[in-house]
């Protein structure tokens, strides 16, 4: 069986040439190649969360190394692989945080805007989580949680990137970003 990355890179190939949703055909790759490296026992992890903090770790690099735009790949991997866990029953809430600080930390090591970076990753979240039914401001929470995390263990100066960068997103819960980054109530 192939690895999580040799799958990623392979299904993701085609998709900086393909015209249409790259967001909703990454998205695609990442819940499939969750639920089948799950039903399938590859990997070695022990959880379907592990499997899709790993899809989004490695998921990262292939989509940047397709030449898809990060803020549209890791909105698409995040959302993916929360689809995905929820499919084959996994913790939705715990996925969230992985998969958010997975994304970022990525994003980090290549190079990339780690602001924009937790900014797709929460949203990635919350369109999964509006897709499959469930509690958007949890997921929204958790997502936020895992940027902040990896934000801190990047550095001082990732971590003040990333809470701006939560705190101007207009299309993020406002009251949910706030209250997390400030300490008001939600």
């Amino acid at each position: 069986m192939p690895s999580i990355t040799d799958a990623l890179k392979d299904a993701l190939s085609s998709v900086a040439t393909a015209a249409g949703d790259v967001v909703g055909t990454v998205r695609d790759v990442a819940k499939n190649t969750v639920v089948q490296t799950v039903r399938s026992g590859g990997e070695v992890v022990t959880t379907a969360e592990e499997v899709a903090s790993k899809v989004v770790s490695e998921g990262v690099q292939a989509v940047s190394n397709a030449g898809v735009s990060l803020t549209n790949g890791v909105t698409g991997l995040v959302s993916g692989a929360i689809q995905g866990v929820s499919q084959v029953g996994g913790d939705v809430g715990s996925t969230a945080t992985a998969a958010a600080r997975g994304a970022v930390k990525n994003v980090s090591q290549i190079g990339g805007d780690v602001g924009q970076a937790a900014v797709s990753a929460v949203a990635g979240s919350v369109k999964a989580v509006e897709e499959i039914g469930g509690d958007t401001g949890g997921v929204a929470k958790n997502a936020v949680i895992g940027a902040l995390q990896a934000a801190d263990e990047i550095g001082s100066e990732a971590g003040g990137i990333v809470r701006k960068a939560l705190l101007n997103a207009a299309a993020l819960p406002h009251d949910i970003i706030d209250a997390l980054l400030t300490g008001k109530k939600a």
